[in-house]
This record gives structure tokens, sequence and C-alpha cells, in this order.
């Protein structure tokens, strides 16, 4: 392990932990050069599923790039990295649990916008916009007021 500090390749484990349901251990280290502590986390590495994008393309799945997405769509909003990380951890599990190693690219934004659905809906709407590229400001509205639904009214 190189030290993020001083790129030296000497360092001891102080602590480590079990991450939740033991899918990930957290390390702790210090450097035995600069003395700097600094955290490391371990996954399982898992046989690794490609997405089947719109255009018929195929690319590994990518958890920093839903999680990329996630943050942008959640930015200036009352939503925690944790939450999101929540989110795609939660993806991920339910995708690799899935045999085949194929998962259509519909499948996990839709999975992605049931949970931001539930999570904030300013994070919903604006991952839908792109998800969904809406061409112009009626097909926006209209998801609006698909989420106002009947018998909601706005707060003015």
């Amino acid at each position: 392990m190189r030290c993020p500090y001083c790129s030296a390749l000497s360092e001891k484990v102080v602590d480590s932990r079990e991450g939740k349901e033991g899918e990930v251990v957290r390390r702790r280290r210090e450097c035995l050069q600069c003395h700097r502590r600094f955290t490391t986390y371990e996954r399982i590495e898992e046989i690794h599923f490609m997405v089947v994008k719109k255009d018929g393309r195929r690319e590994p799945f990518d958890r920093h790039k839903l999680l990329g997405g996630l943050t942008k769509a959640g930015q200036k909003r009352p939503v925690s990295v944790v939450q999101l990380e929540e989110i795609v951890d939660d993806i991920e599990a339910r995708l690799s649990e899935k045999p085949d190693r194929e998962i259509a690219s519909t499948e996990v934004g839709e999975l992605v916008m049931r949970r931001l659905h539930d999570l904030d809906e300013v994070a919903y709407v604006r991952f839908a916009s792109v998800y969904r590229q809406f061409k112009d400001v009626h097909q926006f509205v209209e998801e609006v007021k698909s989420l106002l639904g009947p018998g909601k009214r706005s707060k003015d």
C-alpha cells in the first residue's frame, strides 16, 4: 500500500473493522515514513457484469459512475453521501444476484429512479431529466405533475 501523502511503501495497520454485513473491511493505516494516517476499504471482487446501453453498446458496470450521477442529482439537497452510497450498494447487490451477467441500462435507471423518488423528489427530477432525456420543458413539467399526483398541491 502506497501512502497517499508521501508515497512511501512502508505502513502498518492500526485498526481493522468489518463493514455492514461483512461486505467491506475498513482498515486504518499509518505511514511509517511520515506518520500520517489514512483509511482504506477492501471489497470482495465479484464477477463483473456488463450494462447494455440503449444503443446496444456494452460496458462494465461502474459503481463510481453511478455514484457520480447520483451525487450530481443530489447536489445542494439534504441528501448525504452515505445515503447515495447505500443506494449504489443496494442496486449493485440486486444486480449481482441476477443470473444474467448482462443488464439493460434501463433496468439500472429504473432502480435508481425508484430509490431517488423515495429519498428526495428534487434529486429524482434532476436524475429523471438526464435519464429520460427530456427534450423540452413540457416533459419536465409532466414529470413534476406526476410527482404531485391527484390530490397533492404544490406549496406556494
